[in-house]
Formats: C-alpha cells, structure tokens, sequence
C-alpha cells in the first residue's frame, strides 16, 4: 500500500518537464521511470517527448502542457502498471530537442596520403565546425538506445565518431581519386569540393539515425608543420630542377645554399659587433658572387668550399627524393650518390 496512499496523497500532479539545466542537451531522459497517473507532462516548444517500454517506442507528446490520462491518450494504457491498481505507469521518457544545434566542433586526422606531385607522404589533418537539428525524433531515441547510449552524454560523443569515420573515408578518398597536389589542397583551393562531398557522404550515413546535419562552418584541411616545410622545399627544388636543366640545375642549386649557409653562420657567429655582423654580410656577398662566377665560367679554376658530413648526408637524402619523385633518374641518382660519398 505504501506507493499507493503515496500517490492518493497527491503526488499524482507530478510535474514532469526538461529541467532549465538540460536545456542544451540534445537528450534529455527523464530519470524516474515510474510516472503518476495525472501527471503534467511540460513539453517546449523546440523539443518533443517521447515514450518508450521495454526499449520500444510506445508514442509521443508535441510542445504544450499534457495531463498523463490513459482515457484520453489510448497509447498510455500500455504502460499502466496493473500492480498499482492502474495509478502508476512504467515507461521511459526522452525530450528530443528539434531546433538547429550550431557550432558543433570536430577535428580528426584523415591519414596519410601520397603527394602526387612529389610521391612523399604527409599525414592530413581536418578540422572545423558543423551544424546540425533531429529530423526523426524516433530513429534517434531507437538508434540510440540500440548503441546503449541512450544519454546526451553518451550521445555527443557517438554522433561526432559517426561524422569523423565518414570525413575520414570520404576526403581521403576523393583526394586520391582527384589526384590533387597536397600542396593546393591545404591552401583551400579545393575546400569548396571536399566541403561538398563530405557533407552529402555525411548526410547519407547521418540521416538514417534521424539526425541532419546542415552546414559546415571553418572548414580547413592542414597538415604538420614539419611535413609542410619538407614538402615545400622539395616542391620548390623540383621546379628549379626543371627550369635549369635538370641535375646541372639541381648542383647549381645545392652548391648556392651551401655558400649562402656559410655566409650566414659566418654572420652569426661573431661577437655580436656590428663591425663584424657587416663583415659577415660582405663575405656573404662575396662568397655568393664567387659561386656565380663558378657557375658563368665552367673553365674558372676555383676552389669549393669544404662540405660537412652532415651536408653531404642531407643533399644525399634530397637526392633520394627526387629520384623517387621522378625528376632524377637512377644514374644521375648513383653518380652524384658516389661523389658525394667520396666526400666522406
């Protein structure tokens, strides 16, 4: 009798609503799953109740103020609990909310993709934001609770997996498939595609738990910043291989940076005095019209400077990569790779 006289005593207008706390929550589950006869069921206007048993959905209450009243609404006489002599009914309540959910915020990697321009590899990053609204209230509770996450805590998390497996797949795969310079991908100039494509493979695996996603918002694409400067510097060297000519192009090259690294540690190497800082300039200078003078005159009888063994090991390493992007062939590759390691 204790849960009886408990209701006859006037629990029966229980109020049952979103706290003012879950307001933002996608998700709200009421937490008594015991819920009085005339009870005040509180629906707002940008949300909607449902009711479910056994992990089943029963029926639903739009925005407004209901009273709980099994001869009024027919779907509530399945969830009366005939042990409390029809006082009590026993379901579970969710408040879905409905309205456009902005500003959601993502970022996962898409893995490594191969820069066709150069072969290297380079890890992609995507990040940005999304909005998104429920558009089928029941797929959602049900999808949700099939997921045992039938929270706004368990939710979120989920939802957002959902979105960065799909981003992770797709982009990847349209990048291969366009065969797009890693370097203009993450200058944007292909953001307008990739943001489209996402967004309708998104939709298409979204959609089916009941959830829109409408727009995405700072949509960028970035790489590590270390992988950024080794694909720009050898970017940069193919094109001066290819307007010079080739491996005389490259040595010319390698043989400028070299001076113009010397000239520059000479620079920073003194006290500090400004004397000596102009000093370092000048030989810079110097040094630098000496190697144009090397490189006008292939007669000039110039001495070159002394390599180190780590110069020598990192212009081996940029030789290899541009063998392995095509630029040099194999015996170009072997015989500077045998002069330099004369050097050692």
């Amino acid at each position: 009798m204790g849960i009886i006289s408990f209701i006859k005593g006037g629990v029966a207008e229980m109020a049952i609503a979103r706290p003012d706390a879950a307001k933002d929550l996608w998700v709200y589950k009421h937490p008594d799953q015991t819920i009085p006869w005339k009870a005040q069921l509180t629906v707002d206007s940008d949300e909607v109740a449902l009711f479910f048993k056994d992990g089943k959905y029963v029926g639903s209450f739009s925005a407004g103020r209901h009273t709980l009243d099994a001869s009024n609404i027919p779907f509530l006489g399945q969830l009366i609990d005939k042990f409390t002599g029809g006082n009590v009914f026993i379901c579970e309540v969710f408040f879905v909310t409905t309205r456009e959910n902005p500003s959601i915020k993502f970022g996962t990697s898409i893995g490594d993709i191969q820069d066709p321009q150069t072969q290297l590899r380079v890890r992609l990053m995507v990040h940005g934001e999304f909005s998104a609204r429920v558009i089928d209230p029941v797929k959602l509770v049900i999808g949700l609770v099939g997921q045992r996450a039938a929270t706004n805590e368990g939710f979120l998390p989920w939802f957002k997996s959902q979105i960065q497996k799909t981003m992770k797949d797709g982009i990847a795969e349209l990048i291969v498939k366009q065969n797009w310079p890693i370097m203009k991908v993450t200058s944007g100039a292909y953001t307008e595609e990739i943001e489209e494509s996402t967004l309708t493979n998104v939709r298409k695996n979204i959609e089916p738990y009941g959830v829109e996603i409408i727009r995405f918002g700072d949509f960028t694409i970035s790489m590590d910043q270390a992988d950024r400067d080794r694909l720009d510097k050898l970017v940069e060297r193919m094109a001066y291989v290819n307007a010079s000519g080739g491996m005389a192009g490259y040595q010319q090259l390698a043989q400028a940076e070299m001076m113009m690294g010397a000239a520059e540690g000479m620079k920073r190497g003194g006290d500090g005095g400004g004397a000596f800082q102009g000093a370092g300039i000048g030989m810079g200078f110097a040094m630098a019209g000496n190697m144009a003078n090397m490189m006008g005159n292939a007669n000039a009888n110039q001495q070159r400077p002394t390599e180190s063994r780590e110069q020598i090991m990192s212009t081996l390493k940029q030789l290899g990569e541009l063998k392995q992007a095509g630029i040099l062939t194999d015996a170009e590759f072997e015989t500077k790779k045998k002069e330099l390691l004369a050097k050692l």
